[in-house]
This record gives structure tokens, C-alpha cells and sequence, in this order.
């Protein structure tokens, strides 16, 4: 009987992932903890069952994409514009003062201001993929707190692309006129597509109607919409996942989100574990025993002075002190975008290899530790009551009829 030889690497792969998954499932955590540690077991640190993280980071990309694409299906566009002086004021200064709170590190350390802004830059950008799960488990997604983060979530994943480009500039790209002129005016055409989408009171995407009938045309549609999205922004030198979300808020304003989440719904959780897993491949066990003291010390600096940072920031801008310090626990963590710019940071040599381990062991370990964090935050603050049931629809009805994923799972039409 002839067996591939990569069968029995995939079989026991799969089976690392849902053994952890289940664990972390009996202890109601988000999954995406779960395929970290399972990378971690399975990559060189672990059981050595696969060791190409170029591989599996390629393909995690596509997660990142899937995964900005449903959080634009997540938008309720109206409150988040409603809400756009937190997300936006609130996610400017918080970069801002993280670079400038990075800048006496760096000076003691006789770092290049490249590396500090980079740094800085990584220590700013919180988890959208944990925060959104924990937020629907707690109820508080559709709720203005709730909107409220993911607003400030939103805006941390757009920044990513001037960030991009002050990295590259910093590290000694230059970019050219047309290429500047090029993402202008993708910046343009997207904005204006998605003004034009969100004014309308309903339109229909190209054979929609046809496509409710057939789950398998389903498919190929939805990732049409996505991807083809995406590979447009990525032509106009823009961030792909920019063009993923845009298309999620299309998708939704479009009231088509039933069959396209249902559609997709395989694909994103596939993709998005790959990136997590291609992560945790990347985690030397080695590294965090050698340098324990240095690490958990970071991770501690990094949860604590973000959720007083962030607090401070939304209480400036209107949220009583208790709510605010939640809200900024919930924003403590790294999040996954600063894996991106960590890596482009070791290409351009604005960091150095241990510093890349450094960044990557502290990223990790405060997306582990989140959870734990946040529910602590919870207890200690005493704002469960922020998690109210959603019960007579309670959730949905805090938002625009047929603005959200729930409100279209409720109205496929």
C-alpha cells in the first residue's frame, strides 16, 4: 500500500490543532491562542513537524485578508461613524504617544530612530481577530463599548499602510512619483466606491439572485469578491487586506451577507489558523526559557502601559474611568499586523535577528495572556454589567436594521 509521506505529517498536524482547540475550548478561549500553541508543538521548538514558516506565512496571508474581509461584514457603518472622533482621534494618539514613549527606550539604548518608530509602530496595534471573538462571547460586540473598540480595532488596520510606507521610506525606499500617484488614487477610488454603496438605501450585487440557489457558484463568487478586491488594491500599491474589508462593508451594504458568510466561512478559519500556526512556528521554546526574566517582563510592560494608555486616551475622550480602563485592557494586547511589520523590519535590517526573536516571543505571549487579562480586567473593574445579555434582541436592535451580520442573517433579502 503506497502512502503519501506528507499524510501522516498532515494527520498529526490536524490532530495537534483540535486536541489544543478543544483544551482551550473547555476553558472558553479564543481559538486563534489555540493555533499559536499549536504552532509552537509542531515547529522546531516542538515536535519538528513542519519548520518552512515562509510556507505557511505565504498562505496565512490569505487569513489576514479572509479575516479583514468579515470584520468589514462586521461594520455597522452609521454607528461607527457616528463613534469615528474615538476611532480615529483615539487610534492617532495612541500611535503617536506609543512611538513617543518608545523614544527613551531608544535613546538609552543608542537606537537608530528608525528602529524606535518601528517599535513603536509594533507596540500600538492591538489583536483584531482575539478582541472580536471575545467580544461576541461576552455580548458586548453590538453594543456601543463594543462598537466603540472595534471602531478603534478598524482604524488600527487601516493605519497599517502609512505605516508600511514610513517604515520603507525610513529604511531608505523611495517611492516613486507614479507609485505615489497610484495609491492616491486607489485611496480615492475606494473611498469613493464605498461612499457611493453606503448612501444607497439597497442595491444588489451582480447576479445575486442567481447565485442564493447555488452553494458551490456560492463559493467561487464570494472569494471572487474578496480576493478580486483585494489583488485591485494590491495593483494600486495599497494594503490587500484594505480591499478585503472594503468589500466586506460592500457585501453587507448589499444585504447579501447570508450566503457569502456562509460561503466563506471554511476558508477564513483554514487561512486565519495557518497565519496563527506560521506564527507560532516562528517561537523559539529555547529562546523563552534563556531569556524568561527579559520576556515576561516586556509582556507585562507592554499589557500594562497599553491598557493605561488607552484608557487614559478614551476617558479624555468621554468614557467614564471604569469603562475606559476596560476598554483599554481589551486594547492590550499586539496584535496580529505587527507580526507583519516585525518581519519587514528584519528585511530592512531596522532590527536585528535576536531583537526579531525578542518581538515575535513578546507578540505571542501577550496574545496568549490576553484573554486572561481581559477577564481579570473585568472582575477587577467590576463592569460585567457591560456584557448584558442579548436577550429580545437586545444586540441587534442596538444597531441599524441591516447594517450588521446579524441583522442580515435575520433578513437574507
Amino acid at each position: 500500500m503506497h502512502i503519501d509521506p506528507i499524510l501522516p505529517t498532515v494527520v498529526a498536524i490536524i490532530a495537534i490543532v483540535l486536541l489544543i482547540g478543544l483544551s482551550l475550548q473547555l476553558v472558553r478561549q479564543p481559538q486563534v491562542i489555540g493555533y499559536l500553541l499549536a504552532g509552537i508543538a509542531i515547529g522546531p521548538s516542538g515536535f519538528a513537524l513542519l519548520t518552512d514558516a515562509e510556507f505557511a506565512s505565504r498562505l496565512g496571508g490569505f487569513g489576514v485578508v479572509l479575516l479583514l474581509f468579515f470584520v468589514g461584514m462586521e461594520v455597522a457603518p452609521r454607528q461607527l461613524l457616528a463613534g469615528w472622533r474615538i476611532a480615529v482621534v483615539g487610534t492617532l494618539v495612541q500611535v503617536a504617544l506609543s512611538v513617543v514613549l518608545v523614544i527613551p527606550i531608544g535613546l538609552w539604548f543608542n537606537w537608530p530612530i528608525e528602529r524606535i518608530v518601528l517599535l513603536g509602530f509594533v507596540t500600538s496595534l492591538s489583536s483584531t481577530a482575539v478582541i472580536i471573538k471575545l467580544l461576541r462571547d461576552s455580548g458586548e460586540l453590538y453594543k456601543k463599548e463594543g462598537q466603540d473598540v472595534l471602531g478603534i480595532l478598524l482604524v488600527q488596520d487601516l493605519v497599517i499602510i502609512p505605516m508600511l510606507i514610513i517604515i520603507g521610506l525610513l529604511g531608505g525606499e523611495k517611492p516613486g512619483w507614479s507609485e505615489l500617484g497610484l495609491q492616491i488614487s486607489g485611496s480615492v477610488a475606494i473611498v469613493s466606491l464605498l461612499i457611493w454603496a453606503l448612501s444607497r438605501d439597497s442595491f444588489h450585487l451582480p447576479f445575486g439572485h442567481l447565485l442564493r440557489s447555488d452553494p458551490e457558484l456560492q463559493v467561487f463568487a464570494a472569494l471572487l469578491i474578496c480576493l478580486g478586491l483585494s489583488l485591485l488594491t494590491g495593483m494600486a500599491s495599497l494594503s490587500t487586506a484594505l480591499g478585503a474589508f472594503a468589500a466586506g462593508i460592500l457585501v453587507t451594504a448589499a444585504r447579501e451577507t447570508q450566503w457569502v458568510h456562509h460561503a466563506l466561512e471554511p476558508f477564513r478559519v483554514i487561512f486565519v489558523a495557518l497565519f496563527f500556526v506560521s506564527v507560532g512556528i516562528l517561537v523559539d521554546v529555547s529562546f523563552i526559557i534563556t531569556h524568561a526574566i527579559q520576556v515576561l517582563l516586556l509582556v507585562g510592560i507592554i499589557l500594562v502601559g497599553n491598557t493605561l494608555l488607552n484608557g487614559i486616551i478614551l476617558h479624555f475622550l468621554g468614557y467614564r474611568w471604569r469603562e475606559s480602563l476596560y476598554a483599554g485592557a481589551m486594547l492590550g494586547q499586539i496584535g496580529e499586523f505587527s507580526f507583519v511589520l516585525a518581519a519587514v523590519g528584519l528585511t530592512g535590517s531596522i532590527i536585528s535577528g535576536i531583537a526579531y526573536q525578542y518581538t515575535i516571543t513578546v507578540i505571542a505571549l501577550s496574545l496568549i495572556i490576553s484573554p486572561f487579562w481581559i477577564l481579570a480586567a473585568r472582575r477587577i473593574l467590576s463592569v460585567s454589567h457591560l456584557a448584558a445579555t442579548t436577550a429580545s434582541g437586545t444586540a441587534e436592535a442596538a444597531l441599524p436594521a441591516g447594517n450588521t451580520l446579524q441583522a442580515n442573517r435575520n433578513n437574507p433579502h
